[in-house]
């Protein structure tokens, strides 16, 4: 008999840890090779984690929500195998060399460190005096400071504080203030604050002023709070998921001055080519051809023309990206949103991308996603037409530093121009949207890439096979 140990996965270039959602398994259960063990969330999204071997589930060495640092080992499996397939590792955190590797990978993007020996006093049992880079995005946008954050008892390794420890903090710091302002309401201001007493105050010309004391400050906090909440309101808690959707849509507004350019295409050939092969297409290659695909081949085409779209910032330095790599909207059943990413999408013909974009598609409703199909995107396509918008004001996936929306297909009747003179004909029209970060990408740039990308739509060859 050998043991195997079950480590906590990488899931992508800026993930630390992750929280156990699931153990779709119990320690006694056989497990398969690949067979789902756990389910998994981070903060981009959730994932399942298969069995590295086939044998018995020996040891669960950690529970559901807790939040577990990536290469961590989550469990143990048996083998009928003589010798261990790998060195057991430590289980309570990563050795010390891997995490200073993972610490410094993460410094540029959120600074942390921890506190000089010197200055933490009573605090070092209670946290270690260090705090993850989760931890920290957390308390900045909640507004907890780091005075607060070194007085939370912390749970995890070496009494470290934890995502679970902060949310836990926050909401009960957030209780304690709605109970506060409930009982002042019940009981009138006049009745449990004295009225103070006037004050003489010198004025410049040495004659005294009356001057009283009330908290006015705190009367318009209240009112709003009221204003909020009061009348027929459905009171709706914001799931895990919108809540990182908010956060990531607010940070991109904040991070990047976006300037949106619209263009129009005369996607009649697209239409008609695609009306004319569809069921061969997918009687022959097993998948079906949606219009995704055909916009994605002419996307990456032009990418290559205009690689400042292609682009993220860092600080003072443009990082011009060599592959491309299309991220692709995807409204789930519940209304959120989630960008998979199709890589080294230049590299796929037409039948390539139809069965990449079906197949990430199908894997995002059913919430199959692994965490790796969502990361390294480099460029983000949005259909705005698939519920009917003609056109839409998208908002950068950030790091890239351009999206690009497509609205609905409506026919409309267009002025052609042909060799006998101009003709108006019905054409199958479509509006064009394109996001940019002006940091990098200046209005000429923006708006020549967009021009081009709706010659290509235009451009697509109604006599090509696929």
């Amino acid at each position: 008999m050998a043991l195997v140990d079950l480590i906590m996965p990488k899931l992508g270039e800026s993930i630390m840890e992750a929280t156990i959602l699931k153990w779709a398994k119990k320690a006694g259960d056989s497990v398969k090779q690949d067979e789902t063990v756990l389910e998994i969330a981070t903060d981009k999204v959730d994932s399942e984690v298969p069995s590295t071997a086939e044998g018995v589930l020996a040891e669960i060495l950690f529970n559901e929500n807790d939040v577990v640092p990536i290469g961590t080992v989550i469990a143990r499996i048996e083998t009928n195998a003589q010798e261990p397939a790998q060195v057991s590792q430590p289980v309570s955190t990563p050795t010390e060399t891997e995490a200073e590797g993972e610490n410094e990978k993460q410094s540029d993007a959120v600074p942390y460190s921890p506190k000089p020996v010197a200055e933490r006093g009573e605090n070092e049992d209670n946290n270690n005096g260090f705090f993850s880079p989760l931890v920290l995005n957390i308390a900045k946008s909640e507004g907890v400071p780091l005075s607060e954050l070194e007085n939370i008892t912390g749970t995890g390794n070496e009494n470290r504080v934890t995502k679970k420890d902060i949310l836990q903090y926050i909401s009960d710091k957030k209780s304690e203030k709605n109970s506060n302002t409930e009982a002042q309401k019940s009981v009138p201001f006049t009745q449990s604050t004295p009225q103070a007493a006037p004050k003489m105050v010198a004025s410049n010309n040495s004659q005294p002023t009356q001057q009283t004391d009330a908290p006015v400050a705190n009367e318009p906090e209240q009112s709003n709070s009221q204003a909020s909440a009061s009348g027929n309101v459905e009171i709706i808690e914001m799931d895990r998921m919108r809540k990182m959707i908010a956060k990531h849509m607010v940070n991109s507004v904040q991070v990047s001055p976006h300037v949106t350019s619209f263009a129009e295409a005369d996607v009649t050939n697209m239409v008609v080519w695609r009306n004319r092969v569809k069921k061969d297409f997918e009687k022959q290659e097993g998948t079906r051809i949606t219009f995704m695909p055909l916009f994605i081949e002419c996307l990456t085409k032009v990418i290559k023309k205009y690689p400042y779209v292609n682009a993220s910032v860092d600080g003072d330095k443009i990082l011009l990206k060599k592959d491309i790599n299309i991220g692709m909207a995807t409204a789930l059943p519940n209304g959120n949103l989630i960008v998979p990413v199709i890589k080294n999408a230049d590299y796929l013909n037409l039948v390539g991308l139809s069965k990449a974009v079906n197949s990430l598609a199908d894997a995002s409703r059913n919430n199959k996603l692994k965490p790796d199909d969502t990361g390294s995107g480099t460029f983000t396509l949005t259909n705005v037409g698939t519920f009917g918008s003609l056109m839409g004001t998208p908002i950068i996936n950030q790091p890239q530093v351009a999206i690009l929306a497509v609205g609905a297909i409506k026919k409309r009747p267009v002025v052609l121009e042909t060799p006998e003179g101009d003709a108006i004909g019905i054409r199958h029209m479509m509006y064009l949207s394109l996001s940019y970060d002006h940091r990098i990408v200046d209005g000429s740039i923006g708006a020549s890439f967009l021009s081009e990308v709706a010659r290509e739509f235009e451009n697509w060859d109604i006599n090509r096979k696929w």
